[in-house]
């Protein structure tokens, strides 16, 4: 999934971060500007969540490709893209919304629909896409931006019925334990039968409980990688049985090899865009590393 291209000049690209009261569950944003014209040609490494790229700039704009497809504009990237690509020329800004999977099948209605596919945000929301485009586009800052993209999103997180309780619990949990949970105890845990918990988290979240695991398990070992840990003790640390079994795990993901992963240009700035998320910081040290920009 990763290749090589020109990244970013992460010194070039203001970074805003929305104020802790202007923050909805499930859900993280970050808004990103460039600071003077740039191409940009990056690879998007798996998340596990549901990511919601919002284009506000002016000109060519953004650009994304997968295999067999070519788009330009605000895009929904599902969990499990695969091989995704996205660049940029010019003066960019764009708005970039990270949504759990329970909350993007609210936000989204086709959430279940969207793992391993990259749509047009159009093809999801219709013309409610070029509406909050607009609205988005007019703000006078960030602050505005970001109170405006959770009243869009808090609407639609009440429009739709949540997902099933056991359900939620069940992503909480692997979420938590980075991907070190056994299906067969989370089923025991919310009362549910190995096999309903398999079907009904599969419907609802598009994805199943067991690559759900592996997934979150990827993304703090992609993070501790990315932070110059040695693959022999992120296998250790990320529950993996050896490096070998890292080794395989990544590849199957990114396509590339640890080695490779830790020199993801995307990974570098997830501390500062998602301080309170990122998976290599302890509980309570998060907070915002850069003022919102005005």
């Amino acid at each position: 999934m990763l290749s090589t291209g020109t990244a970013p000049d992460w010194a070039s690209v203001e970074i805003a971060v929305p104020r802790p009261s202007a923050r909805l569950p499930g859900t993280t944003m970050a808004g990103f500007r460039q600071r003077g014209p740039a191409l940009a040609d990056i690879a998007m490494v798996a998340h596990p969540a549901v990511t919601l790229l919002i284009d506000l700039s002016e000109g060519e704009g953004l650009v994304y490709d997968t295999p067999g497809r070519h788009g330009r504009g605000s895009v929904v990237v599902g969990l499990l893209p695969g091989n995704l690509r996205a660049s940029g020329r010019g003066l960019g800004e764009c708005l970039q919304i990270r949504l759990e999977p329970a909350a993007a099948a609210a936000v989204l209605g086709a959430a279940t629909e969207l793992s391993g596919t990259v749509v047009s945000l159009e093809d999801v929301w219709g013309r409610d896409a070029g509406r909050a485009e607009d609205r988005l586009r007019a703000a006078a800052s960030w602050d505005e931006r970001f109170t405006i993209a959770m009243e869009i999103l808090g609407r639609r997180l009440g429009a739709r019925p949540p997902v099933d309780p056991e359900v939620a619990y069940t992503w909480r949990r692997t979420l938590t334990s980075r991907g070190r949970v056994r299906v067969d105890g989370l089923a025991d845990q919310v009362g549910w039968s190995r096999k309903r918990l398999w079907s009904r988290f599969r419907s609802q979240l598009g994805i199943t409980p067991k690559r759900a695991a592996q997934l979150v398990r990827f993304d703090h070992a992609a993070h501790l990688l990315a932070t110059g840990h040695a693959p022999a003790s992120v296998a250790t640390e990320s529950g993996y049985v050896d490096q070998s079994h890292l080794h395989r795990e990544v590849k199957a993901f990114t396509g590339l090899t640890p080695t490779a992963v830790a020199v993801a240009p995307w990974l570098a700035i997830d501390d500062v865009a998602w301080p309170a998320s990122s998976p290599t910081r302890s509980p309570g040290t998060g907070g915002e590393r850069i003022p919102d920009l005005r």
